[in-house]
């Protein structure tokens, strides 16, 4: 869209994200969550809706939403009802869902971005738990459509935002510090392809200066961050193209096609849902007290901004470095773990996206299967910084014996193989005057200005004391003998 435009038009999104919860069982039964089960194994007579049957909280759902919350910033609600959201889904057995309406567990707070056009907090204006439906399949059979309750109950946090974005790079920046969120706090894996994190957004346009907001349009079936972001792009576009031409803005549902980077129509206005709340009859109201949230505090991990504050402010990194290590808790944790065995931060900063991140990478790995330990990178880092072994031997030689062999030694590998560098001053000046004394018409040279012969000289300093010469000693040693 052109600049002219943008300065004239101004869009209002807010987002409505459902992540699903990580715990072992669901949000009001006993049922097993795991994803990728047969279809309709982990189901019981409570998770169908059967007559007579009666839920029970899951405490663990409560927690997590309590995580979220203090993470976010928000204010933690001390009184929970549960309410009935009555609509008739096919894959929704009993009916209704239950959620929180009136008293969502968690309200206000916010979630920092950083995008192209710098820093903004997102406002948040609540967080509620619920629970999920079951999944209807539509391409397995050309002529029925096939229901998997496995899903159905399994526990939600629906995290609904304040109206702040201004364009699709705003929301994936959110969509992004929301997954690494709720994974750093272990409440979900955040997985957008299972469906473990999904969005809808709400999208209008208005002129700039205007105070009342357009129509509101929603755009549903979202199932990857750069689809949303080319979701919200398209409406926009669409949305003043439709204006600029006399047309009318209804509000509607649409649906976004990846294939053809377009939304279309799923339902208007007039086809929308009366959800009917009422409190939910069969659960106590949950009363979330002060106490309870000290203590859930007092579990919570280093967050993503707190590690990427002090990577930056306290450790010296630069916000690359920082972000890189930020970006995923696991790797984060493994750079905390380096640091505690007084590993130098830059240094292992180098080896975890260098040597470290490549043997992942080649194996489409996990830091978790990486075998060599935290405490091991220290010391082999320790080797190069007190000048045994050099960069070179560490990284070719030493590490790659590290991976057969991770309970070992990095030192003691060095002595067994004679890598260990030579920093003898007496033992060294003997190689410096045999490499000097071979080239006499090189000195000359380079007493005359011609510098770069030094590297003739550490070529043959390095080859006398067969590649263990400490380089760094050597070439001082070198400069110094060539100025006298």
């Amino acid at each position: 869209m052109s600049d002219s435009r943008l300065n004239t038009w101004e869009a209002i999104i807010g987002l409505e994200v459902h992540t699903q919860l990580s715990s072992k069982s669901k949000a009001y039964s006993s049922d097993a969550t795991e994803y990728g089960a047969m279809p309709n194994t982990q189901v019981s007579p409570i998770s169908l809706g059967h007559p007579g049957t009666l839920p029970v909280a899951n405490t663990a759902v409560i927690e997590y939403a309590v995580r979220l919350g203090i993470a976010c910033g928000c204010d933690i609600r001390e009184w929970n009802e549960y309410a009935r959201k009555n609509y008739f889904y096919a894959d929704l057995p009993k009916g209704y869902q239950i959620t929180q309406d009136k008293t969502p567990i968690c309200t206000g707070g916010q979630v920092r971005i950083e995008t192209s056009q710098g820093v903004k907090n997102i406002r948040l204006t609540r967080i509620h738990m619920e629970e999920d439906s079951g999944k209807s399949i539509h391409d397995l059979d050309p002529f029925h459509t096939l229901i998997d309750l496995n899903r159905a109950g399994v526990p939600l946090l629906e995290i609904v935002s304040e109206p702040d974005f201004r364009n699709g790079e705003e929301a994936y920046a959110y969509l992004s510090e929301v997954r690494k969120l709720v994974r750093y706090l272990d409440i979900s894996d955040g997985n957008m392809e299972e469906g473990s994190l999904r969005c809808d957004v709400n999208v209008s346009v208005r002129k700039r200066g205007a105070e009342k907001f357009g129509t509101k349009v929603e755009v549903k079936n979202l199932n990857s961050f750069r689809n949303v972001q080319k979701a919200i792009d398209f409406e926009i576009t669409r949305q003043i193209d439709a204006i600029e031409a006399g047309e009318t803005i209804y509000q509607e549902t649409r649906t976004f096609d990846a294939s053809s980077g377009a939304t279309s129509v799923l339902r208007t206005k007039e086809d929308a849902h009366d959800y009917r709340y009422f409190t939910e009859p069969d659960l106590q109201p949950v009363v979330v007290t002060q106490e309870y949230v000290s203590k859930v505090r007092e579990t919570l991990p280093p967050l993503p901004q707190e590690l990427l504050d002090k990577y930056t402010n306290e450790l010296g990194l630069s916000d690359y470095d920082a972000r890189v290590l930020t970006e995923d808790k696991s790797i984060a944790m493994y750079f905390e773990e380096c640091l505690a065995a007084n590993a130098t931060p830059k240094a292992a900063a180098n080896w975890i996206q260098g040597p470290i991140k490549a043997w992942l990478n080649d194996r489409a790995d996990v830091i978790e299967n990486f075998p060599i330990g935290a405490k091991t990178v220290a010391q082999l880092i320790e080797l190069i910084e007190e000048g045994k072994v050099s960069n070179t031997v560490a990284n070719q030689k030493i590490f790659p014996i590290l991976l057969d062999n991770p309970e070992s030694d990095p030192e003691a590998i060095a002595k067994e193989n004679d890598w260990i560098q030579e920093s003898d001053t007496n033992a060294l000046q003997e190689h410096v005057q045999a490499a000097l004394d071979m080239y006499p018409g090189k000195v000359e040279e380079y007493r005359n200005g011609k510098k770069g012969v030094l590297g003739l000289f550490m070529g043959e300093v390095m080859k006398r004391s067969q590649g263990k010469a400490d380089p760094k000693v050597a070439s001082q040693m070198l400069r110094e003998t060539l100025d006298k």
